[in-house]
């Protein structure tokens, strides 16, 4: 197994999506601070933005070991054709 196998994206990459996800949280905090609302209004905000953040990196997650099940399922079944193909063809 290589590395490449084992690591898809690059370090620039990871930086740049960790970045996008630290700004969009600041920006999502700041505009609920800054809303001309009452407390109720802003807890509810808070609470809603939380849920899709949570929501959101839970889908990926499952979306990724859903991709990384499959490729896995590809490989073993490569690995058995090939195994059956040398088996039969002798």
């Amino acid at each position: 197994m290589t590395v490449e196998d084992l690591q898809g994206s690059s370090s620039s990459w990871l930086f740049f999506v960790k970045c996008s996800f630290v700004l969009s949280l600041l920006a999502m905090v700041s505009g609920i601070v800054l809303v001309p609302a009452d407390w109720m209004v802003k807890g509810y905000l808070t609470v809603t933005a939380l849920f899709m953040v949570s929501a959101t990196i839970t889908l990926s997650k499952t979306l990724r070991d859903e991709h990384e099940s499959q490729r896995l399922l590809n490989k073993l079944s490569d690995a058995r054709t090939k195994q059956l193909i040398q088996e039969y063809g002798e």
